[in-house]
């Protein structure tokens, strides 16, 4: 990385997963600077990606490394032999306040968009050593800080930029507490998650660390007074002693950076880490959550860790061989899992959790100056300065090792979350499994061998030989969720041996039920019982998700070995399989189980396949069930109804079968013939000897105007039942009669007869024919002449001269004389009738003749101005015509008028005729004859009051040839 023309270049460091774990972890580069320095760096901060330098002329330099174009350069507003040099920054971790302090106690405050430093004039004299931002990084205002001072006082001070000229950028100063043993060499405040009066603050010593934890004070108004004096004054700290301190040697307080990728679950790097830097090594550890505030103190310094200096490897002398002094530590800061100190030139990383020293590369020549190590909180970026260069310390993948120091100190759940590549999960997998195993844990082991590689046959025999068939139960299930699809064979095995375990799971739990006996000593019968409700689940959720990996026949055979009914069922659900669902109810004649299952079917095949089984025993039940499915051909049903209606012997108002086609013909309008056929052999064949049934079917086909059935078939069953109203029904839809009324005479339904030679009145002489059939009949049958005739009465087609042949020999006039007579006089009464029409009729063709003579002598008047109705010119300039009506035209003008209102037989022959007359074709009588037929097609009608005119009457008044100025209004 360097700064090229000014600017700024991110280090080259791609995806950092994919870096090849053979890089080494830290890299310390050199920034190149190609802008002139006048003077060397005194101090220098990062945070957020801006990095902060001061020069020891009193220049403040602000870099954003995000966009380094353009370099901020700052002035104290007095010279540094006023106010001394530039001693130490303090920026915060949004870089957006800085605190500058000098040599000679002058402390000034900068704002992110501010170019002028302010004069933090409260805090004039105070010698910084160190800030605890507010933990809420707000960016506005610095709001309530921590001040650590050299004379061991604890400062709160509240800064707000203003733009006043006379305010002052505090607004307020307070003194909170005051350490007893040196200057505060570190601060850090943060809070309680959970709490938010709650604050934890932090305070390093050169020979004490101390845990502050509990409320703060709460006012109105924000800003306007303390609120950590409550913390200090009402707490006691927890304090970390070493013992032998040395004062004078360098001490501060680190924090790791904030996280920006870490496992969901992790227990090791989800809390801040503290590094506090004295002068026997450096002390770490958690800084522990927990709302209870008490004893929050202790467990963090209870958890502490210390690593010697005397562990830090001494640097070499100019003949190579190690120092025996130890070498000074003279700055400490902490990666995410690293401590780094600068020892004497030296860059030492060691890993906090194990202690073990990962880098130690020397980076300062002799006679180089240190400012120090400086860590960006926010961007985990961490840097060293000295008075003359700028070096960045480069992490690569610094969490590698993690998962190998978890599983040294068997923390196997953190050391998964940390394995990255698969070979590293099956190492800490296999670890953990035998770790759990070797304290009798299978269950728990059972869970992390499915996840590792080691040998199959290994792990489910170490589950066999110590009988724990719930963890290999368990083994098995997590084995075949990691396999892959690809591999059918071993997963249908896997799945196969889970049922077989299930199974006599299953059957252990029932027997313990049953047997009221303990199955441990820890587990009783009830618990056996929650214990089978749990297994049953579990095998449930098993049959669901493996389903496809379970061989039908094979996994039917395993369960019924067992005599498992739910389970065997529950799986045939599982997997579609309804026919064997069923089938295997049908043969237990459990009914009511079987048409549940058929209720949540829709497969049309399952209904016709056991239909005729159900349709026998439950008839009521399976027609409620087939008549809410939609997608049945009830076609495929017959044989299943023709089946039931031979074995019921039920009045045909609770016939289930009549109750479905009936279903299938009014609600869903079916046409088949074979439905309405069955239908009629169900009414035809029936025992009752009521046909009401039946003839209503029929009647309501007829008054629909429809014929859906077969009648040739249901007149041959109608005719061998002897249902007679029906065969006549039949025989009179099909308009044979004479058979209909054959039929009911013969036997002797001589009432139905005659209501079907009162139907047939469409034909006056077959309905004479019939009803001499009925007279007939009536006539033999009856006992009296009297009666027969008043019965025949009600035809009045029937005369008694029709009847007089069907009389008995012996039958003498006197017994219908009166019959006689009146038929005489009603003779006698058409025949005056006849002849008076007659009359009417001679006098009528008098009148016509006489009509006829008059119309040879008519006339008409023509007036000597009268025009023509076409042409409007005069009428008696040529050959005219002139109607009764007074309407007159010219005989051509006429002819026209006539062949565009006549139609085109009519106007073609007029054209004809008058190109014969005017050409003289035809001579003679021929002529004449021309002559006449051409006058009377053109004169037969007037053009403007007969029917010819009625066709004008979607013409419009105004022409498109005529003046539309004329008939303007």
């Amino acid at each position: 990385m360097a700064f090229d023309a000014g600017g700024y270049v991110a280090p080259s460091t791609s995806n950092i997963q994919d870096l090849d774990a053979a890089l080494p972890m830290f890299n310390v580069e050199r920034v190149s600077l190609q802008f002139a320095i006048s003077s060397d760096f005194v101090a220098a901060e990062v945070a957020n990606n801006v990095l902060i330098l001061a020069l020891s002329t009193g220049r403040i330099l602000r870099i954003d490394l995000d966009s380094p174009a353009d370099i901020d350069d700052i002035d104290l507003p007095k010279k540094p032999g006023e106010i001394g040099v530039i001693r130490r920054l303090f920026l915060d971790p949004s870089a957006s306040h800085l605190i500058i302090t000098t040599t000679l106690g002058e402390n000034y405050y900068l704002h992110t968009q501010a170019r002028t430093p302010k004069t933090l004039s409260r805090l004039k004299g105070v010698v910084i050593e160190s800030v605890a931002w507010n933990p809420s990084q707000p960016t506005a205002s610095t709001r309530e800080i921590l001040i650590g001072a050299s004379n061991g006082n604890i400062y709160e001070v509240y800064i707000e930029p203003s733009s006043e000229f006379y305010r002052r950028e505090e607004r307020y100063l307070k003194g909170v507490y005051k350490a007893p043993d040196g200057p505060i060499t570190g601060i850090w405040a943060d809070l309680i998650p959970g709490r938010a009066d709650l604050r934890r603050v932090v305070v390093a010593t050169p020979t004490k660390l101390l845990h502050f934890a509990g409320k703060i004070g709460r006012h109105g108004n924000e800003g306007s007074g303390s609120i950590f004096s409550k913390l200090f004054e009402s707490e006691s700290p927890n304090v970390h002693d070493v013992s032998g301190p040395q004062s004078s040697s360098p001490s501060c307080l680190a924090v790791s950076p904030e996280l920006e990728e870490a496992p969901s679950l992790d227990p090791v790097g989800s809390e801040k880490v503290f590094a506090w830097l004295m002068s026997q090594g450096v002390v770490h550890g958690k800084l522990l959550t927990s709302a209870d505030t008490s004893e929050l103190g202790s467990k963090v310094f209870s958890e502490t860790r210390m690593f010697p200096r005397s562990q830090i490897p001494p640097s070499q002398t100019a003949g190579g061989r190690p120092r025996k002094s130890q070498d000074p530590v003279t700055s400490m800061i902490l990666s995410q899992w690293h401590v780094l100190q600068l020892v004497e030139g030296r860059v030492v990383a060691t890993n906090r959790l194990d202690d073990t020293v990962v880098f130690d590369q020397a980076i300062l020549e002799a006679g180089q100056t240190a400012l120090g190590l400086v860590a960006d909180l926010k961007k985990n970026t961490y840097w060293l300065f000295t008075t003359q260069e700028i070096f960045e310390i480069v992490v690569t993948d610094e969490n590698r090792d993690v998962w190998k120091i978890m599983l040294k100190s068997q923390q196997f759940e953190a050391a998964s979350q940390f394995a990255k590549t698969s070979a590293q999960k099956d190492a800490v997998a296999t670890a953990s499994g035998d770790y759990l195993v070797g304290k009798g844990q299978f269950l728990e082991a059972a869970a992390v061998y499915g996840r590792s590689t080691k040998p199959f046959e290994q792990v489910a025999l170490t589950f066999i030989d110590n009988g724990e068939s719930d963890a290999l139960r368990k083994y098995l299930l997590t084995k075949l969720s990691t396999m892959k699809k690809s591999a059918v064979m071993q997963r249908v095995m896997l799945a196969t041996w889970l049922v077989e375990l299930f199974m006599a799971k299953l059957n252990t739990l029932d027997d313990t039920i049953t047997t009221k006996a303990e199955l441990s000593e820890s587990m009783n019968a009830a618990e056996s019982q929650d214990q089978l409700s749990t297994t049953r689940r579990e095998y449930q959720d098993f049959a669901s998700k493996y389903k496809a990996d379970l061989d039908r026949k094979t996994v039917y055979e395993v369960i019924s070995s067992h005599g498992r009914e739910e389970e065997l069922l529950y799986f045939a659900t599982v997997v579609n399989d309804y026919n064997y669902v069923l089938a295997y109810w049908i043969q237990r004649e459990r009914w009511q189980e079987s048409l549940n299952v058929l209720k949540k079917q829709t497969d049309p095949e399952i209904f016709y396949k056991y239909s005729s089984v159900l349709m026998a025993n439950v008839p009521l039940d399976l027609v409620e069930i087939m008549m809410r499915q939609s997608n049945l051909d009830a076609r495929k049903l017959i044989p299943a109804l023709l089946n039931y209606n031979k074995i019921t012997n039920v009045p045909l108002a609770q016939n289930q079968a009549v109750r479905y086609l009936y279903f299938e013909i009014n609600q869903h309008q079916s046409t088949d013939a074979a439905v309405h056929n069955t239908l009629i052999s169900i009414y035809a064949s029936h025992p009752t000897t009521d046909e009401s049934a039946l003839l209503s079917y029929l009647e309501s086909q007829s008054y629909a105007n429809e014929q859906d059935y077969d009648a040739d078939f249901a007149l041959r069953l109608c005719i061998q039942h002897k249902r007679v109203q029906s065969c006549v029904h039949i025989y009179s839809s099909m308009q044979q009669y004479v058979q209909a009324v054959d039929l009911a005479l013969k036997y002797d339904e001589v009432e139905l007869a005659s209501n079907v030679a009162d139907r047939s009145d469409t034909d006056p002489a077959l309905r004479k024919k019939l009803w001499l059939a009925v007279a007939k009949k009536v006539i033999s049958q009856s006992s009296g002449i009297k009666t027969a005739i008043d019965f025949l009465k009600r035809c009045d087609l029937l005369r008694i001269e029709d009847l007089i042949p069907f009389f008995p020999d012996f039958v003498v006039i006197d017994d219908f004389k009166e019959e006689i007579c009146a038929a005489l006089e009603e003779y006698s009464r058409q025949i005056d009738e006849l002849r008076k029409e007659m009359d009417e009729s001679e006098e009528t063709a008098a009148h016509i003749k006489t009509d006829i003579k008059a119309l040879e002598q008519r006339y008409a008047i023509v007036e000597p101005g009268e025009r023509c109705y076409v042409c409007s010119l005069p009428l008696l300039a040529r050959q005219f015509f002139v109607f009764p009506c007074q309407h007159a035209f010219h005989s051509d003008c006429l002819a026209k008028k006539v062949v565009e209102l006549a139609g085109f037989t009519k106007g073609r022959r007029i054209t004809e005729l008058q190109v014969e007359v005017s050409k003289g074709v035809s001579v003679g009588s021929k002529r004449e004859k021309a002559i006449r037929e051409l006058d009377a097609l053109v004169g037969s009608a007037c053009v403007l009051c007969s029917e010819m005119a009625v066709k004008l009457i979607d013409e419009p008044f105004v022409a498109s040839n005529d003046n539309k100025e004329e008939w303007a209004l």
